[in-house]
């Protein structure tokens, strides 16, 4: 056999042994010995234990509400339906609420989903990009006339997810190491995820935090934010409400510094 022969006979193997991985079934024809079907077997085992145990770190709450079978059973009809594509586990699971979504007779309760959907926007926030945060003095010297068409930027980890239930107290009984809670109730409503410093970061929002949020993630003027909020407390109080509302994001660390500014900021 020629070396061009024998890169091909191990290349055809590769090819076939990989298939037969992600397909988590034994290599086809004689392609592998008796000992090297068993050999394989081992690879099979430790490759999906492997995955289920990257969806565990990946979701931290998720198993414990679910259970070991329960969660296993998951993890395993994922591995099928999504093999791993990407050479670091760190983002192994980016499809899993996705799959979560179609297929419900897996999950014991529809709340798990939004529950999947926090954690993996905690886990994003957690690698978002760093950026300079807003300060109040750089805030404060904005000129009056320049507020009306001023933008913010939030920071990269911001994300609003538009939740169904009230999984709040779920997620914080089971990082307490609590066994027992009550199962969650309907709750249609916004949580705000970021992250402030190296700490991920969250919180329900009111209907008019969420507008709020809402108008800087689609990149609203202060003065749009403004018209928004006043169908809520009226023209009189609608810039004070605003201010307030932007105070309180810059607060938690949740805006970005300002773009450079010239004689206005009425672009960027």
């Amino acid at each position: 056999m020629t070396r061009l022969q024998t890169l091909r006979t191990l290349q055809t193997l590769q090819s076939e042994f990989q298939k037969a991985l992600l397909m988590d079934q034994p290599p086809a024809g004689d392609l592998l010995s008796a000992r090297g079907v068993a050999q394989f077997e081992v690879y099979r085992n430790a490759y999906r234990a492997r995955l289920r145990a990257a969806l565990r770190d990946n979701f931290e709450v998720l198993p414990l509400v679910m259970g070991d079978e329960a969660f296993d059973a998951l993890a395993n009809a994922y591995i099928d339906a999504y093999p791993s594509r990407h050479y670091s586990l760190r983002w192994y699971g980016h499809q899993l609420c996705d799959f979560m979504a179609t297929t419900d007779a897996l999950l014991d309760h529809p709340a798990m989903l939004d529950l999947a959907r926090m954690e993996w926007a905690l886990r994003q926030a957690y690698d978002a990009a760093p950026a300079e945060l807003l300060t109040s003095a750089e805030l404060a010297s904005v000129p009056a006339q320049d507020w009306a068409d001023l933008h913010f930027i939030l920071h990269p980890s911001v994300q609003m997810l538009a939740l169904q239930w009230a999984i709040g107290p779920v997620w914080h009984a089971l990082k307490s190491g609590q066994a027992e809670m009550e199962a969650p109730q309907p709750l249609d409503h916004h949580l705000l995820v970021w992250r402030l410093g190296m700490n991920t970061q969250w919180k329900s929002l009111t209907p008019m935090e969420a507008d709020f949020v809402k108008g800087l993630l689609e990149q609203r003027t202060f003065g749009q934010l403004c018209e928004s909020v006043a169908l809520r407390v009226g023209d009189e109080q609608a810039a004070a409400t605003a201010v307030a509302l932007l105070r309180e994001l810059l607060k938690e660390g949740a805006l970005c510094a300002l773009p450079t500014r010239t004689s206005n900021v009425s672009t960027f």
